[in-house]
């Protein structure tokens, strides 16, 4: 089969689009939440606390600007066709897409040279690049924009396989509630169990690009699913942590096979400003 020629310049292109609509549009699912949530929420605090997010978001949407200050390290989830022929380096590409969508969007630059000399580098880059070989003769690209404070409120922890799904439970339930409002709530909860140490938080932070109202093509999962959903609103941390009982707007659970003596658990939290855009080449 001949292969797809495929000028990398269209990534950069397209990269640089789409860290401005990530920042600026908030997806639709999580705005249909939102506003689902507000329509159940009893604390009056809360309840303007979620009308107040609703409202930036819209705004930031019509007026083109983003709808955090904290604009993110880009995450890109890469997929590339087996019959695709690269004219380039398509990881530069995609780099060069960060820069010039973060500098043609006003977005504020957070990556820095060095987790100690701290200096900012000035354009956003690098981002981090998750690559797949898929079939076909297309390029995907999924960016994901990733704020501060919901990844500092992540981790992953090496569960020991007598712990189960009990302590599992319990581990993630005391560990949300300790974050309180430092996330940013209401928060979206990816779940990575399995797999080793990178995997099970690769796990997590893939479950976070579900869309929020999907069910989990695993009927032991979705009910999972939704039990955490429920035993985390039920915790009270509320809208930014203020109390109410919209603390989580979704869990997401991915699942790997693992070590038998080993039962990796990873949590990856996203804030209300869950932000993700798509694009196929």
């Amino acid at each position: 089969m001949r292969l797809r020629e495929f000028d990398v310049n269209l990534v950069t292109n397209a990269v640089s689009k789409l860290c401005m609509d990530a920042n600026y549009n908030i997806p639709k699912d999580v705005l249909d939440s939102l506003k689902s949530s507000l329509s159940k929420e009893e604390s009056p605090v809360a309840k303007d606390i979620l009308n107040q997010i609703i409202e930036n978001d819209i705004l930031a949407s019509d007026e083109k600007v983003p709808m955090c200050q904290d604009t993110g390290l880009m995450v890109v989830f890469l997929e590339i066709g087996r019959d695709v022929h690269l004219n380039g380096d398509i990881y530069e590409a995609i780099q060069q897409g960060v820069r010039e969508g973060y500098n043609k969007g006003y977005l504020r630059k957070s990556m820095v040279n060095n987790p100690f000399d701290r200096v900012n580098t000035g354009d956003n880059t690098p981002c981090i690049i998750h690559t797949k070989l898929v079939e076909g003769d297309k390029v995907k690209l999924i960016l994901a924009p990733k704020g501060g404070g919901s990844e500092n409120m992540s981790t992953v922890v090496m569960m020991k396989p007598s712990d189960g799904l009990k302590g599992c439970k319990e581990f993630i339930l005391n560990f949300i509630e300790k974050a309180g409002g430092n996330p940013c709530p209401p928060i979206v909860v990816g779940i990575g169990f399995g797999g080793n140490l990178e995997k099970s938080a690769l796990l997590a932070k893939e479950a976070l690009l579900r869309d929020i109202s999907d069910v989990n093509e695993d009927p032991e999962l979705a009910k999972l699913e939704d039990e955490f959903l429920a035993d985390i609103n039920k915790l009270g941390i509320g809208p930014m942590g203020l109390g109410g009982r919209t603390t989580a707007l979704a869990v997401k659970i991915k699942m790997h096979p693992c070590h038998i003596a080993q039962l990796p658990l990873a949590i990856n939290i996203n804030c209300h400003a869950a932000r993700h855009k798509e694009v196929i080449l």
